[in-house]
């Protein structure tokens, strides 16, 4: 046989094998089952409500189910495990048979999905949809949905955090398909996201905060206490030398910082501009052309010419 037909022919197999324990023990609550294919044989659990009423008294049930697990599926050697589905409401396949069975009962289709819904809602499911389909109310199929909070449809999540079940009610008319997906609490969804707060360390904080500013009284108030002061008597009670010193010296009440600056040309005003430049004009040698002609000297002595 060749890998792909194995494949579906195990695939055939399973949903055999579910579709016999669903009908088996409709009435012991079945949730699902899980098939494992070990060396030792073919390892099945079993997932119920009432996991004793898999069992059996005196292990007859189980003892049943298990032969015919290896005659009818042929099985290598099968071992059936029960384990309790725990909380029946967020189990798809348990809340599928409620559905289809209150439907059987005669409960209208509407009322009952929205009552399954709010059960499943109520037990802490992040999203739960159920879709009945089939003869509701005419001569017609249609087909009703019941959504609430968050559910995927499609790609990787929705094989591996959504839970699925399937079951059917037998009415007059025909029959009716309840399917059931449901989100687990405990799950967390691929496109969840969490905004964390950055905390300032407290030494940057400080830093960053700004220095208190230096209580100072305002020059005024203290030239008014000094008038006062000195107006008053040398000799009168509660005025000291030292007093009248500290408030008689100038306060600086505003501290600004300097700030270097590259230094830059001192403007000169226009006047003195204008004046500079007249003395450096006066100072001017005179030109060739305005120039007197020496004296002649020819016939002179020379102490003449030297006095």
């Amino acid at each position: 046989m060749a890998v792909e037909k194995k494949f579906v022919q195990d695939g055939f197999t399973k949903a055999l094998v579910n579709e016999y324990l669903a009908k088996e023990l409709n009435r012991a609550g079945y949730g699902g089952m899980q098939m494992n294919r070990t060396p030792m044989g073919t390892q099945i659990t079993v997932y119920a409500e009432k996991p004793g009423m898999v069992i059996g008294k005196g292990g007859k049930l189980i003892r049943k189910i298990t032969r015919d697990l290896d005659h009818k599926f042929r099985l290598d050697n099968p071992q059936v495990d029960v384990q309790d589905v725990g909380k029946g409401d967020l189990n798809s396949q348990v809340v599928a048979n409620r559905l289809a069975s209150s439907l059987e009962r005669g409960w209208y289709f509407r009322k009952a999905g929205q009552s399954m819904l709010r059960r499943v809602m109520d037990s802490g499911a992040r999203g739960c949809e159920i879709v009945i389909s089939g003869k509701l109310t005419g001569p017609r199929s249609r087909t009703e949905k019941f959504i609430a909070g968050y559910i995927k449809h499609s790609g990787k999540p929705a094989i591996e955090i959504v839970d699925k079940g399937y079951s059917v009610a037998i009415k007059k008319l025909g029959v009716i398909g309840c399917q059931v997906r449901i989100i687990p609490p405990d799950v967390t969804p691929p496109d969840q996201f969490k905004i964390i707060e950055v905390q300032v360390p407290e030494a940057k904080a400080k830093a960053e905060a700004p220095a208190p500013a230096a209580e100072t009284k305002p020059i005024e108030e203290k030239k008014s206490e000094l008038d006062k002061l000195l107006e008053a008597e040398p000799g009168a009670p509660g005025i000291q030398p030292e007093v009248v010193e500290e408030l008689a010296q100038p306060e600086a009440s505003v501290v600004v910082e300097e700030t270097k600056m590259p230094a830059e040309e001192p403007s000169v005003p226009a006047e003195e501009s204008t004046k500079s430049a007249s003395i450096k004009v006066a100072e001017e040698p005179p030109r060739a052309s305005e120039e007197k002609p020496p004296e002649a000297t020819e016939g002179k002595p020379s102490e003449e010419i030297q006095g």
